[in-house]
């Protein structure tokens, strides 16, 4: 069982997510919070596997409540759900620890498929989206931004930059391995060695770091 803590200011909001997530009988909802000080306090006493989390709250916002998340010892996955056109946070939101985000919108099944990803270790971000996300990055200061990324990969095997292309493409371990002709468990401790050596805690940070170096467009 995934256990799962809704954070949204809107009790509408957490009331359809809490209805979406009773038909998969792998979650289950273990606590709500209206703003972002209550999800973190409901994190440490709950210790669920998946955050959904709001970004524009009262009190602390969802942004700030993420990356105190994410610095706890052994945390849970966030996802951010997010009106994407109007809360420019979310950019930030991948940077301080998100494991993906979605549109308010996204359909119930792509909904429970994120969750599920997330508690895997995977990430998933809305389609239509993710294009936006890899303008904003490479759009700023687009050759120092690609310098500073290659500069980074160098310490990567060849084998290590090849799983990280896959990722950047948004592909998950399962899909990599038969891509790359590799067992799962290996994919795996690439992916390991991966966050390692580029610093990154989550898939989002690892694909930023392939579209930033040109190795995926």
């Amino acid at each position: 069982m995934i256990d799962v803590v809704l954070v949204d200011d809107e009790a509408l909001v957490r009331a359809g997510l809490r209805m979406i997530l009773g038909t998969a009988d792998d979650l289950a909802v273990v606590g709500e919070a209206e703003d972002g000080a209550a999800g973190l306090d409901a994190v440490r006493r709950l210790r669920p596997a998946v955050v959904l989390m709001d970004l524009r709250m009262p009190r602390m916002d969802g942004l700030t409540a993420t990356a105190a998340i994410r610095a706890l010892t052994d945390p849970p996955a966030v996802v951010v759900l997010t009106t994407f056109d109007t809360d420019d946070a979310v950019f930030r939101a991948l940077e301080t620890g998100a494991t993906g985000f979605l549109l308010k919108d996204t359909p119930p099944a792509e909904l429970l498929k994120a969750i599920r990803l997330a508690a895997a270790g995977d990430a998933m971000l809305s389609p239509t989206v993710t294009r936006r996300v890899i303008d904003r990055y490479t759009a700023e200061d687009r050759s120092a931004r690609r310098r500073g990324a290659l500069d980074r990969l160098e310490a990567l095997t060849e084998r290590e930059r090849e799983v990280l292309i896959e990722i950047g493409n948004g592909h998950a371990n399962a899909t990599i391995a038969a891509t790359l002709h590799m067992s799962e468990a290996t994919v795996k401790t690439h992916v390991t060695h991966l966050f390692d050596k580029l610093a990154a805690t989550n898939r989002v940070q690892l694909a930023i770091a392939a579209f930033r170096a040109g190795l995926v467009e």
